[in-house]
């Protein structure tokens, strides 16, 4: 074997290390400060925001307490949102059944129906946040069949429509309407059909005469009726006696024509709203804010007084027989009285709001109605059923009125237009922009309709033809709001009442020579 070859010793030393460097730098470098400790919260809500800055700062406990409040508001609003977007039930029956098949108390102590109905959507959420649907659904499945099986129920139960039954002297006094009625119907149509088919008979020459008088319509005479506004009036059936009511509650009875106080009517405790006279009999009727109605002879004795309303009487009416009276309230109902007994005989309900005016066909058949609800209605007395539904008017039907003829109906509303409506085609045939505040009342000429009065809060009174409704006349004389007028039964004089406390008498001075003019 070789030996090894001995290592030689190192011909050079080691190099010592350098003592500075060969190229110092031109300036120190900086040496940042020591950071102080960071929470590892603070580093993790750092990290997760993305901003290496936010890292440097400690996060208060205030602050995380904020961000946490509304965290959970945010998850409350979320859960809220879909509490109310989940059909939950309206009804409380339908809610404590529900309950009731979800397996939860139907009720707890001092819980109200909105606070249960909110107890039951919080369950569904909940429910359905926990992924119970199916339970859900199977509640939601049996609560339509049980639905359906009542109403199965109810259709097996009721087979006729819903009435209320009334009293016999209801059903009697139907009976005794439609024995009137009839008879009065056959005779105007008959009426009609002849002077349509009687060669003799010129109805469009007698309806231009009427409208040419009605244009010479003058103020005759003007009176001081009450220390109060006045609210209504009325001519006797044959014009030899005029009534009027006052905010004062008295009703006074004057003599025509010279406007002579007969009799002063004490008796209403509040404002008189309305006076009317009997179509058949010496007797009127007044309606007032206490209430009540009353009956009355022409002296001012008191006959018989009408309680049963629940709140302020508006208009009344009388029916064509003179056998029944018709009040209207602000109780929402119009009623119908016998005025030999006093009794009520019918309370009418169908008004949304406070009943203002009532009114009676012709024949007495039926019976009409305006309210504040913006509807006129018209009822049928021989059978209690509502005939139809005026609607045409935005605001408050103040006055009504039916025509001789039998078939339109006039109403004035406070949307300041009168309206003409047919009742055997049930539309809206005219609709007249009559004045430039509220109609307060309107009225046919009593003979044969063939023009139509207006009054107004405006300060005036109008008349309209009845075969155009184009304007015929304008009665301007009063300095505040006119609340009412009438019309005699000839259709010479018409009379207005209003707020400036004087009472107005309009007559056609050419009437007498008209007339001799046609008989001739």
């Amino acid at each position: 074997m070789e030996n090894p070859r001995p290592q030689l010793p190192a011909l050079t030393p080691p190099m010592a290390p350098l003592s500075a460097p060969l190229h110092p730098p031109i300036a120190p470098i900086p040496v940042p400060p020591p950071r102080a400790p960071v929470p590892a919260a603070a580093a993790a809500a750092g990290a997760g925001d993305g901003d290496g800055d936010e890292a440097e700062y400690e996060i208060s406990d205030d602050h995380r307490a904020a961000r946490e409040r509304h965290e959970r508001a945010v998850q409350e609003l979320l859960q809220r949102r879909r509490a109310y977007a989940m059909a939950v039930p309206t009804n409380d029956s339908a809610v404590r059944a529900r309950l009731r098949r979800l397996g939860e108390p139907i009720t707890l102590f001092g819980e109200r129906e909105m606070e249960r109905r909110d107890r039951l959507r919080a369950l569904m959420v909940k429910l359905e946040a926990e992924g119970q649907v199916e339970r859900l659904l199977r509640a939601q499945e049996d609560d339509q069949a049980a639905r359906a099986g009542d109403e199965d129920e109810e259709e097996e139960q009721i087979q006729y429509p819903f009435f209320t039954e009334g009293t016999q002297e209801l059903l009697n006094a139907r009976v005794d309407i439609a024995q009137y009625s009839l008879p009065r119907a056959k005779a105007r149509i008959e009426r009609a059909k002849r002077r349509h088919e009687d060669p003799d008979e010129d109805p469009e020459a007698e309806a231009d005469l009427v409208v040419k008088q009605a244009g010479d319509f003058v103020l005759d005479c003007s009176e001081i009726g009450d220390d109060r506004p006045l609210t209504g009036c009325s001519f006797s059936r044959d014009a030899s006696l005029l009534a009027t009511s006052s905010w004062s509650g008295l009703i006074k009875v004057w003599s025509m024509p010279q406007i002579t106080k007969v009799a002063t009517l004490k008796g209403h405790t509040e404002r008189a709203t309305d006076v009317a006279f009997s179509p058949v009999d010496d007797c009127l009727a007044t309606a007032s804010a206490d209430k009540t109605a009353k009956l009355w002879k022409q002296d001012g004795s008191l006959l018989m007084s009408f309680d049963g309303h629940l709140d302020r009487l508006a208009r009344l009416a009388f029916h064509p027989s003179g056998k029944y009276l018709g009040t209207a309230s602000f109780d929402k109902t119009w009623r119908l009285w016998d005025i030999n007994t006093g009794t009520e005989l019918l309370l009418q309900e169908g008004h949304s709001r406070s009943v203002y005016g009532v009114n009676f066909h012709p024949d007495g058949s039926l019976a009409a109605s305006c309210g504040l609800d913006s509807y006129a209605r018209v009822w049928d007395l021989r059978s209690g059923r509502l005939f139809f539904t005026l609607k045409g008017h935005v605001k408050p039907v103040l006055g009504i009125c039916f025509s001789p003829n039998g078939y339109l109906v006039a109403t004035g509303s406070e949307d300041n237009f009168c309206r003409i409506w047919d009742l055997r085609t049930k539309e809206v045939l005219y609709s007249i922009p009559a004045h430039k505040s509220l109609v307060s009342h309107v009225k046919f000429e009593p003979q044969e309709g063939y023009y139509l009065a207006t009054s107004s809060y405006d300060t005036k009174a109008a008349l309209w033809s009845a075969r155009d409704y184009k304007p015929i006349k304008s009665l301007v004389g009063h300095e505040s709001k006119v609340t009412s007028l009438d019309i005699s039964g000839d259709g010479q004089q018409i009379v207005t009442v209003s707020h400036d406390r004087t009472i107005k008498i309009w007559s056609c001075r050419g009437s007498t020579q008209d007339n001799a003019m046609e008989l001739d």
